[in-house]
């Protein structure tokens, strides 16, 4: 499938009615997140830089119109107004790794109508998805209190490209590593992984299992150890490492039952063998809920491999993400639905210490002691300077992270960070609004 003709039918069929209606004219858009879900304090942006690089290449073709013609059972000719069309307009963005909340536009789009109208699927695809497993991930590096986490999503994932979005999230947010082998060697991180069950059982005995594992792999192993029994598993393991003579960088797998509990019984069995640089993973099932239990409780894990809960963003799997029209060719616009009101006119968000953010006018000036959030990445259809390399969007998530209040930073019933609306911003909410309903709603009789 190509990226091109990866759009909702409609996007299709509304913009090829701007075209014959000649409503080519400038349009902005706004993309934001209506409410935080339950139980989150805050968003990490992310997705933004696979927008900019869908953007920059966006080209209709003579296949794309093959295919939109199919699907809408018409001759091709009807579909030739899209032909050539490239995405040749601007777009301000939040950068990826910073803190976003509710209601404040995390990227804003403006191009020719049919255009931005085009685009609009594919990029709230990305933003969406990628924006909910960053904020997941960075809840889990909170929890862990500084012990590594690593992505082990891949195979439960809602398919190949989430798992890679999945691990790119982790490591924004801040995991140390991804047992995803394609997404480790494209973004630059290290791959790790241990043993399957299966390798444990076509073996039988754990000793030939974890002897055979050690002389293929030299240097440190992590060996599982919960197939049969945990506690008779710990102590083979342990046994076996104590005969490598060198158990530095090695470790154990806990994978099942009570964690903290077989936590404790690896960690004496390792610690009786003189074994106390041999490190405690632990798996199986865990998100920032768990972690948070598990370090409270003073379990001694020394790493936290999470899985599928996080790679589908388990407890909040979506986010109610909007892609709206704010202003047409100089015209502010607005949308009255019962609860899903928006904001007309291009934005900027300002931020202040502590994540206090200010929505206002992109025109208006930067409140005291505050700075933009929204900054150009794509003007004229082309990218503005180098992508930046995924250590500095890390860097820029643990930094936001650290300056949040810490209710918002709670695992447990956090307190939702709120923006506030400038008094310009408001006030040509209320002229539009009255504008909208003197003219285009009917007047009802008495």
């Amino acid at each position: 499938m190509s990226r091109e003709t990866t759009t909702d039918l409609y996007e299709v069929t509304m913009a090829l009615s701007y075209l014959r209606e000649g409503m080519t004219q400038p349009a902005t858009f706004d993309l934001f997140v209506r409410d935080l879900p339950p139980e989150r304090g805050f968003l990490v942006a992310a997705g933004v830089e696979h927008v900019v690089d869908y953007l920059t290449d966006y080209r209709l073709g003579s296949e794309h119109i093959q295919d939109f013609a199919s699907v809408l059972h018409r001759p091709p000719e009807d579909l030739e107004p899209l032909l050539g069309i490239t995405f040749d307009g601007d777009v301000r963005a939040v950068p990826e790794g910073r803190v976003v909340l509710g209601g404040e536009p995390v990227l804003e789009v403006t191009a020719p109508l049919p255009v931005a109208q085009l685009v609009e699927s594919y990029v709230l695809n990305q933003v969406s998805h990628q924006t909910a497993l960053a904020s997941k991930a960075a809840r889990c590096v909170l929890a862990a209190e500084g012990h590594p986490v690593v992505d082990f999503s891949l195979r439960r994932t809602h398919g190949i490209e989430a798992a890679d979005h999945a691990a790119r999230a982790g490591a924004i947010a801040g995991f140390s590593a991804t047992s995803n082998v394609a997404a480790a060697v494209e973004l630059g991180l290290p791959a790790v992984g241990t043993m399957a069950h299966s390798y444990i059982e076509a073996f039988g005995p754990e000793e030939a299992a974890f002897r055979a594992f050690a002389d293929a792999h030299p240097g440190p192993v992590t060996l599982l150890v919960d197939t049969y029994q945990t506690e008779q598993g710990v102590r083979t393991a342990a046994q076996l490492l104590r005969s490598l003579g060198n158990a530095t960088g090695s470790a154990i797998r806990l994978d099942s039952g009570n964690l903290e509990e077989e936590a404790r019984l690896a960690r004496r069995i390792l610690d009786a063998h003189g074994l106390p640089e041999v490190r405690i993973v632990v798996s199986g099932g865990l998100d920032e809920y768990a972690i948070d239990a598990l370090v409270r409780a003073g379990a001694p894990v020394d790493i936290y491999a999470v899985g599928t809960r996080v790679g589908v963003s388990a407890d909040a799997p979506y986010l109610d993400t909007a892609y709206k029209l704010v202003a047409y060719d100089t015209r502010p616009v607005m949308k009255l639905s019962t609860g899903k009101v928006t904001a007309p006119g291009p934005k900027q968000v300002f931020r202040r210490n502590g994540c206090e953010d200010v929505v206002a006018l992109a025109e208006e000036a930067a409140p005291a002691r505050s700075s933009p959030l929204l900054r150009p990445v794509v003007r004229e259809g082309a990218r503005i300077g180098p992508a930046p390399d995924l250590q500095h969007i890390r860097d820029r998530c643990v930094a936001d992270i650290a300056a949040l209040p810490g209710e918002a930073r709670r695992i447990t019933d956090p307190t939702p960070l709120h923006s506030s609306t400038s008094p310009r911003l408001r006030a040509l909410t209320d002229r539009v609004r009255r504008h909208i309903r003197a003219t285009y709603l009917p007047r009802t009789s008495p």
